[in-house]
């Protein structure tokens, strides 16, 4: 589970720097949470099925390459 390590942790950076106290800023955009909580998904549903991902692609490429 290190990657959700890392998002976690990148995600504390980001909230930690966007709570200034400067007046003009506002909260986190749609678009950053938008782009956080899909590289969230992405890496959920990669992790468990890392072998089965690879296999199917690697598969898909070789009946193409190979003509048939």
């Amino acid at each position: 589970m290190r990657p959700f390590a890392y998002l976690t942790a990148a995600l504390a950076a980001l909230t930690a720097r966007l709570e200034g106290d400067d007046p003009e800023r506002g909260d986190v955009p749609g678009w950053v949470m938008i782009t956080v909580m899909t590289a969230a998904l992405v890496l959920a549903i990669l992790i468990p099925f890392r072998t089965a991902i690879v296999d199917a692609v690697s598969n898909a490429l070789t009946s193409v390459t190979s003509g048939g």
